[in-house]
């Protein structure tokens, strides 16, 4: 975006100071129209979070991320590792998804969805607030000597992270290690599962740690997805931005005069009040342009817009807008980069959906037993040796399921079990198994099987195996 003609270029990051150390932000407790908005959609959003873990759908955990046992529920549906090219074509939507509404709307997901942003501006600082109070008390209470107000308002607020941050950490594991585990880990005691504990005790101290004093540097210093920002946005991307055409004027920003012929004397609508700075979570200010600390919040347009109503301007001089829409008043367009995007997002997901029609609800795997060869038996049979593995990726049991050969004659005979089996729910069977060929149904000394695997009388899964045996000659 064009420069601003006050703005101070700067080589450091906002919130780090002269001499190199840490600047703490004490942004302003924001209100306005889209703060109201933003409230909403975040407590919806954290009511997701800490329910999803404890909604069941035909008995499956709604979402379940257990890496160490390879258990997967994505939105009741279970998956496992045999499906891991759908996780793969999964967090490719995801990231085109994320890629199209950057390119479009800057960093929208930052301000509006991010579990960081929301935890860190809708509850951890909104306590602050009412333990501390707003900007200037805060400042007030850090300069202060540790007097008996200070160590007790501190110890409150730590002590509430600490507690805020233990239940995160608990829904957290509830998300790796399954929900009822984790409520029969609780009724048992902390002290019967010590290897669940300890991870327990880290995830705390990592929240605490972000959301106590690491807070807004996730957003600048640890999060790839803020570098991001300069390589997919253009002058064509909606981002929170300053109007500084109409904020400078012809002679800058001047401070607000009552009855004072603004126009007349060129100045801009910007009073330099500095609201828009001090309500920033990030330490910045808006009208240097867009910074790679913003994470579009809105706190900086509802500030604006109160002090604008307040002195009878229009509102909008912080406002969603591109740098194509302030200098040449164009409107938001679906440009030709866009629309790549959208195509490839469109692509993925269809490819994803026609995957997961055609996702089988049994697995099966059946290789031949190594540094095993055929054996010649009586009758002219020849008999090779598998092991088997079945998979059911559904919530029941699956009965009667038994073995077939495809287009040879031929037997198939389970090693210690009957001709039929079962599967157990969202569990495996294993074995193994002979097949047994006549001799002269060999065309050569080795020959692809298709094996069909039924349930009862429906076929459930089919697979191929190689099977060897002596050159035959008819």
């Amino acid at each position: 975006m064009e420069t601003p003609k006050n703005e101070t270029f700067r080589d450091s990051i906002g919130t780090v100071t002269d001499e190199g150390k840490r600047a703490w932000v004490y942004p302003k407790k924001p209100s306005g129209r889209y703060y109201e908005r933003r409230k909403i959609v975040s407590y919806g959003l954290l009511a997701f979070l800490f329910a999803a873990p404890f909604i069941k759908v035909s008995g499956n955990q709604f979402l379940l991320f257990n890496v160490l046992e390879r258990r997967f529920n994505i939105f009741g549906f279970p998956f496992w590792p045999q499906d891991f090219y759908l996780f793969v074509i999964s967090m490719l939507i995801g990231v085109v998804f994320v890629t199209l509404f950057t390119v479009g709307f800057g960093r929208i997901f930052c301000g509006w969805i991010c579990p960081q942003t929301i935890f860190m501006e809708m509850v951890f600082r909104r306590i602050e607030y009412w333990i501390e109070g707003d900007r200037n008390k805060q400042r007030k209470l850090d300069r202060q000597k540790w007097n008996a107000e200070k160590i007790k308002k501190r110890l409150i607020k730590w002590f509430v992270f600490l507690v805020i941050s233990f239940l995160i950490a608990n829904v957290f594991l509830a998300y790796l290690i399954g929900s009822d585990k984790l409520i029969r880990y609780i009724t048992e005691g902390p002290f019967e599962h010590l290897s669940t504990l300890l991870p327990l005790v880290i995830f705390t101290a990592v929240f605490y740690f972000v959301f106590a004093w690491f807070r807004e540097q996730v957003c600048i210093i640890a999060c790839p997805y803020g570098r991001l920002q300069g390589v997919l946005l253009d002058n064509k991307s909606i981002v929170v931005a300053y109007d500084h055409k109409r904020g400078e004027g012809e002679s800058g920003r001047k401070k607000f005069r009552k009855n004072e012929d603004r126009i007349a004397l060129g100045h801009g609508d910007c009073i330099d009040c500095l609201q828009c700075v001090h309500v920033c979570p990030t330490g910045i200010d808006i009208r240097n342009g867009t910074q790679l600390e913003c994470v579009n919040c809105t706190a900086c347009i509802d500030e604006c817009d109160h002090i604008m109503e307040s002195i009878n301007l229009p509102k909008g001089l912080i406002r969603y807008a591109s740098e194509d829409n302030i200098e040449k008043k164009k409107k938001f367009e679906f440009t030709p980069r866009l629309k790549g995007y959208t195509a490839v997002l469109i692509i993925l997901i269809g490819i994803l959906t026609g995957l997961l029609l055609l996702r089988n609800e049994v697995e099966a795997k059946i290789l031949k037993l190594p540094g095993q060869t055929y054996q010649l038996k009586e009758g002219n049979i020849i008999s090779n040796v598998y092991t088997y593995k079945l998979i059911n990726k559904t919530t029941d049991t699956i009965s009667n399921v038994r073995f077939k050969l495809r287009k040879y004659e031929g037997e198939i005979k389970p090693v210690s079990t009957s001709e039929t089996f079962e599967i157990p729910a969202q569990g495996l069977a294993e074995g193994t198994l002979f097949i047994e060929i006549k001799k002269s149904e060999l065309s050569d000394d080795t020959i692809k099987l298709m094996i069909e695997v039924y349930n009862d009388t429906e076929i459930i899964e089919t697979t191929t195996v190689s099977f060897s045996g002596p050159r035959t000659y008819n």
